[in-house]
């Protein structure tokens, strides 16, 4: 693998509030303690986090005495590029580091979930890609009164989201409900950190430049962009966009609308309508938070061709899977490693299960397994290995 460093700038920060200012230790050792639980539940076998438990209660005590005197700073990122769907940019912050994003999404979070649209979905608990599709099709039937009336959808998706978020425009956002000093500060910490400069590359040459240029955060300005993969980007993504659910809901009023990232809908019985909301939201978007429409993903067209949307198309009476995660999942079924085909078939019929006109999707990729000798239970949900391959596995 190459590995590459980058010479941008970092971003210098205020000392942090001390105990004595506030009157009271801001954040206590069991607070760290319950962060690094939930950030291990699936980041137990990663070399970083072995490593941090090999001496947990030092580094945890380190990290709690650096929190407390305002020395922390966030470490050294891991970048990598994945292709599936699309080549994007991938950024792993150390593992103490992700303790740290955890000590603030829990202490944080819950004040601006309270105050979120019930519409908003993804990173936010209960509401992933089920909830979302579910709640859409709620929304379609109502739009639609059961289908009986013609209705039309617009879906929209931001440019470039997550490397063009400006952060200033967030930091304002955060600050309006965050008002004590030393969680505020360790907001703005881990908000403005570049994770550029000291970056290990973890990926070659040949990967990286299939990330276009304007794709990659490499390429953006200090404060613009957020690292894809980290639990504080997901939650400062989510507070980002409240100000445009807010304004889609309240100026827009636009009464069947949904979020997932940063993809949104709206619902109306008048394509007309859904042009002057388009019109307005395009308004909004770069005077209040500089962000723009991505043109390419603009779609006004009748609900009745479908709604594509979380990876299911909802369609009269009935959510199917799309077709092309169907299509990836059969082509990968059939090549992978035979060792990997139980794990895989297994996270395939667990996201069909999802949907409700998945039957036939089920059985498709059932048959792949069972010619790949692996048993299927009767109602097509779960993968079994055969005897012989038990026989063969390691004891």
């Amino acid at each position: 693998m190459a590995t590459r460093t980058t010479t941008t700038r970092t971003t210098s920060f205020a000392p942090a509030p001390s105990a004595d200012q506030t009157g009271a230790e801001p954040v206590s050792f069991e607070d760290l303690v319950v962060a690094y639980f939930d950030c291990r539940k699936n980041k137990r076998n990663t070399h970083n986090a072995l490593a941090f438990e090999q001496q947990l209660e030092r580094n945890l005590c380190r990290l709690h005495a650096e929190l407390l005197d305002g020395s922390y700073r966030p470490g050294r990122s891991i970048c990598f590029v994945v292709t599936r769907p699309k080549p994007r940019e991938v950024w792993a912050a150390d593992f103490r580091d992700r303790v740290v994003h955890h000590l603030l999404y829990n202490r944080i979070a819950p004040r601006f979930y309270a105050s979120f649209i019930a519409d908003s979905c993804a990173c936010i608990p209960g509401r992933g890609t089920l909830y979302a599709a579910r709640r859409l099709e709620a929304k379609v039937r109502s739009v639609t009164e059961n289908w009986v009336r013609p209705a039309w959808y617009l879906k929209c998706d931001l440019a470039n989201f997550f490397v063009s978020i400006d952060k200033h425009v967030l930091r304002a956002q955060l600050a309006a409900r965050v008002t004590e000093p030393w969680w505020m500060w360790l907001a703005d910490l881990v908000l403005m950190h570049d994770p550029r400069p000291g970056v290990q590359m973890q990926s070659t040459p040949e990967l990286l430049a299939l990330v276009p240029p304007h794709k990659s955060l490499l390429n953006q300005p200090a404060h613009r962009g957020l690292p894809i993969g980290n639990l504080s980007s997901q939650f400062f993504a989510n507070v980002y966009l409240d100000a445009l659910d807010q304004h889609v809901k309240h100026q827009v009023r636009a009464r069947h609308y949904i979020r997932y990232v940063d993809d949104f809908l709206l619902l109306h019985q008048s394509p007309q309508w859904l042009n002057a909301a388009h019109a307005e939201i395009e308004a909004f978007l770069p005077r209040h938070l500089g962000a723009r429409l991505n043109p390419a993903k603009t779609i006004l067209q009748p609900i009745s061709r479908g709604v594509d949307f979380v990876g299911q198309v909802i369609r009269p009476w009935v959510r199917t899977t799309r077709a092309r995660t169907v299509n990836e999942g059969a082509r990968r079924l059939r090549q992978i490693d035979a060792a990997d085909v139980h794990a895989s078939v297994n996270s395939y019929l667990g996201l069909l299960r999802q949907a409700t006109g998945s039957h036939n999707d089920q059985a498709r990729l059932a048959n792949i397994a069972r010619r790949r000798g692996h048993a299927i239970s009767g109602d097509l949900s779960k993968a079994y290995r055969s005897h012989n391959q038990t026989q063969r596995e390691p004891l």
